[in-house]
């Protein structure tokens, strides 16, 4: 894409951030790979390494082998790397949310980072839980993912409950797994009811999470997408723009503050 084009993109994204009343941001793997998590099924991804059927939580739950490769594999950096930041996609989000335009933000993403980045706790909607967290399966006691990746480092190789010995799961959705069913609800809601849906790093293939821009556009919503590869719904969208979400969000700060 030329800078000429990119530019032109842009404005006509300011354009309609101006004129919504109610934005959602749907936000996929592709707007925390410039804080340097991997995605999951480009090349080099997270599935090029690790096999996505030790994932599911029927593995996880009934296989102590595929319970010791969780572990070991979400201790360490290859899925949520230690020093991972939020970038200036995350930072641009939690602007638009001070400013009073964005409702809320729905993430297929498990890792925290519009919450660090400023945006409401309240106003993010997990589809695919997080990986901040730990939680008992037995009791339904949490505990900071920090901690029990220590436990794990120090050479537990199966971390369980302290409290009642229950098996420890990380708080995000696994293959096979139904999803936080108020959380579904609450976005297919608001999707609903927004007037600009902005999806921004989603391959849009990864269902029902992939439904939700598509309530939106069926309710009348105008609708931009900044993703590098084509989506199912870029024939929908107002504007398609197939930059880095870190670039394409900071130049529509820039417009939306002039």
């Amino acid at each position: 894409m030329s800078e000429q084009m990119f530019e032109t993109l842009v404005r006509r994204f300011a354009d309609l951030v101006r004129s919504s009343r109610k934005i959602i941001a749907f936000t996929g793997a592709g707007v925390s790979t410039e804080s340097g998590i991997p995605d999951f099924r480009s090349p080099g991804g997270i599935w090029s390494r690790y096999d996505p059927e030790m994932f599911t939580i029927d593995r996880f739950l009934h296989d102590t082998e595929a319970r010791k490769v969780h572990w070991k594999a979400l201790s360490g950096d290859d899925f949520i790397p230690g020093n991972a930041r939020p970038n200036a996609a995350h930072y641009a989000l939690a602007e638009l949310e001070r400013m009073g335009k964005l409702d809320c933000v729905i993430t297929q993403n498990v890792d925290g980072l519009h919450e660090e980045a400023g945006n409401s706790p309240e106003r993010v909607f997990h589809l695919h839980g997080t990986m901040r967290e730990a939680k008992c399966l037995r009791c339904g006691k949490g505990y900071p993912m920090e901690e029990v990746r220590r436990w794990v480092l120090s050479g537990t190789e199966i971390p369980e409950c302290r409290d009642c010995g229950g098996i420890l799961k990380p708080n995000a959705v696994f293959f096979g797994e139904a999803l936080p069913e108020w959380e579904l609800s609450e976005s297919q809601r608001r999707a609903r009811e927004c007037d600009l849906c902005i999806v921004i790093g989603s391959s849009l293939v990864v269902y029902p999470a992939a439904l939700i821009p598509q309530y939106a556009v069926q309710s009348g919503a105008k609708l931009v997408i900044i993703n590098r590869d084509r989506t199912s719904l870029d024939p929908d969208a107002e504007v398609r723009i197939s930059e880095s979400a870190g670039k394409t969000m900071s130049r529509l700060m820039e417009l939306l503050r002039t």
